[in-house]
């Protein structure tokens, strides 16, 4: 890998990184659909990179496939959140780990879509609060074409927004759907009056980002974080196998190909507008990298007494 001073590697995203954002704006990233144990793995490293390189604020993540590729237990919730996670928002697959719902109820950064009925499980909006100042609300919503029965993903929306304090400038609406369509009209609906509409739930990143002319961002789906050598996540032999001959099969996570989907946003927290936004790819090898480089890094500045009461204590050194 090349290196910039000798000590990091670059990650090469196939998309470029942004400058920093200016020092009144905030950048907020959404990682797209993360799916099984491979996604969790590219996911929980690219925290780090998403803080030092790209400079991010607030990191939302879409786990609803984090548990082998439907729902999420609580032990994913907790490592993304370790991981510097701020928020997780989810989807149709919701409530497919029943232990999440525990979860659900009791923690303040994760959130179900606000359009299921009132009696269900969880928040219909989170509120997070930013290091640098400002307050991100994430809302998430899921759609109506080819989805289960959920109630109008629109109107939903117009009492999450009423419900939200002053303060919560920055706005973020994660809508879980499947048609193009809607979630052109969803963006199209809330231009002016939220931050940005981030489609998720197909898996394949749209090349359609842009900023409306009211300051919302938008774009129709951030993509997949997971094996590319796939089917939207799962092994192709039994997805070519079921659909030519009928026949029922479980359809495992791929392995393969293993990349980060990512959208980021430069906002100005005052009027709560997307003064930017953008793409962002990343691979698996790549941000490994990029994690042995810091730790290493982390080695040589560590005190040596440190290291030497550690293994005192009979604590075994980190790899």
């Amino acid at each position: 890998m090349s290196t910039a001073d000798g000590n990091q590697p670059i990650v090469h995203p196939r998309s470029p990184i942004p400058e920093a954002p200016g020092a009144n704006y905030r950048r907020v990233v959404l990682v797209g659909d993360t799916v099984g144990k491979p996604g969790m793995r590219i996911a929980c490293l690219a925290a780090d990179w998403f803080r030092e390189q790209l400079n991010a604020d607030c990191l939302l993540i879409n786990a609803e496939n984090a548990a082998d590729g439907s729902g999420l237990r609580q032990a994913d919730y907790r490592r993304l959140i370790q991981a510097g996670y701020n928020g997780i928002t989810l989807g149709d697959h919701i409530y497919k780990r029943q232990e999440i719902v525990q979860t659900l109820e009791s923690e303040p950064n994760i959130v179900r879509p606000c359009n299921f009925p009132a009696t269900s499980a969880g928040k219909s909006h989170m509120l997070l609060n930013l290091e640098r100042g400002g307050q991100v609300a994430v809302i998430s919503a899921l759609g109506r074409a080819f989805m289960k029965p959920v109630d109008c993903p629109f109107t939903s929306v117009d009492r999450e927004l009423q419900q939200l304090p002053k303060a919560a400038t920055i706005r973020i609406v994660d809508f879980h759907a499947e048609a193009t369509s809607d979630k052109q009209l969803m963006g199209r609906y809330l231009d002016g009056r939220v931050t940005a509409v981030l489609g998720t739930h197909t898996h394949v990143t749209t090349a359609d980002e842009q900023i409306f002319p009211g300051g919302t961002g938008f774009q129709c789906d951030v993509g997949m974080t997971g094996p590319f050598d796939s089917i939207i996540g799962r092994s192709i032999d039994a997805v070519q196998a079921v659909t030519l001959t009928a026949m029922p099969a479980p359809f495992h996570v791929a392995k393969g190909d293993v990349r980060l989907s990512a959208t980021w946003l430069d906002v100005d927290p005052t009027s709560g507008q997307c003064q930017a936004i953008g793409r962002i790819s990343l691979k698996l090898n790549d941000l490994e990298d990029y994690a042995k480089s810091r730790e290493s890094d982390v080695r040589k500045t560590r005190p040596i007494s440190a290291v030497r009461a550690r293994r005192t204590a009979g604590q075994a050194e980190p790899e």
